[in-house]
This record gives C-alpha cells, structure tokens and sequence, in this order.
C-alpha cells in the first residue's frame, strides 16, 4: 500500500476523525486525528493495513498536549505517524496498552512526565519517577504567558 492509498483509506473510514494528512515525502505521513479516535485507527493500522506500532512521543506546545504515534509497514519503510492534541486543562487518552505491549512503558514515561491520564491503561504506576520529584509534578509541562 502506497502513501496516497493509505491516506485515501483513513479519510474514507475516519471521515471527520482526520482532521489534517500531511505527507511528508513519499514514505512519512503526519496524520492529525481526532483523540476519542485513536483506538479504532490504531486497530485499523495494525490489523487492516499492516502497520506495526513502534514508540509514541509527546510535547506540551501551546496547542496543548501533542501525541505523535510512530506507525511503520516494514516492507515498504512508510512511517505513518499520527498525531492527537490533548486538552490543556485535562490531558487524556484511550492507552493502547491493551493492543500494543510496546505501549506500555511510553504510556507511563508520558503520564510521569506530562501528567497525561491514558485510560484504562492496565498499570499506570511509577516508572522513572519514584523519589525524583513531588507527587503531582510533571517536569515537561511548560508555563505558557
């Protein structure tokens, strides 16, 4: 599956849920989706088009809370990376700890650092954390003026 096809096939099953397809070059795509989409187009990634799910990365911008889920189909080299913007006041997201265990540590690295809740994610507890800073603090959120 080519990088137009792939693109073609989320707006045509995610309608309204793809808010924005940027192709980066013929083999990286940034595709911004709606959040309360991100498991129904992962699960479409992985079982439907064959993507693998590698890491997911976040920053805090003035947008908010920005997810990137790093995507790849392996026998092609196309990175799809999908993109969610997550309230400023209340950072929250399905987990995709349930589909993907790769996910699980990211998830919680992303939760100590940025104070995002990933919902039903099965284990949420201290990762990095512990004994390095206050409860409640989350040293990657920034102060905006």
């Amino acid at each position: 599956m080519d990088t137009n096809s792939i693109i073609e096939k989320l707006k045509e099953k995610f309608g309204a849920d793809i808010l924005e397809t940027v192709k980066k070059n013929e083999r990286r795509v940034v595709v911004t989706i709606n959040p309360g989409s991100i498991l129904r187009v992962s699960e479409f990634l992985y079982k439907t088009a064959g993507f693998r799910f590698i890491i997911a990365s976040a920053l805090h911008t003035r947008k908010g809370f920005e997810i990137h889920y790093h995507f790849s189909m392996d026998n092609t080299g196309l990175v799809m990376n999908i993109h969610v913007v997550l309230d400023k006041e209340n950072p929250e997201i399905e987990s995709l700890s349930n589909m993907f265990n790769a996910s699980n540590w990211i998830e919680r690295e992303m939760h100590e650092l940025f104070g995002i809740n990933f919902l039903n994610h099965p284990n949420q507890e201290k990762l990095i954390s512990d004994g390095n800073w206050a409860e409640g603090v989350y040293p990657y959120r920034k102060e905006f003026k």
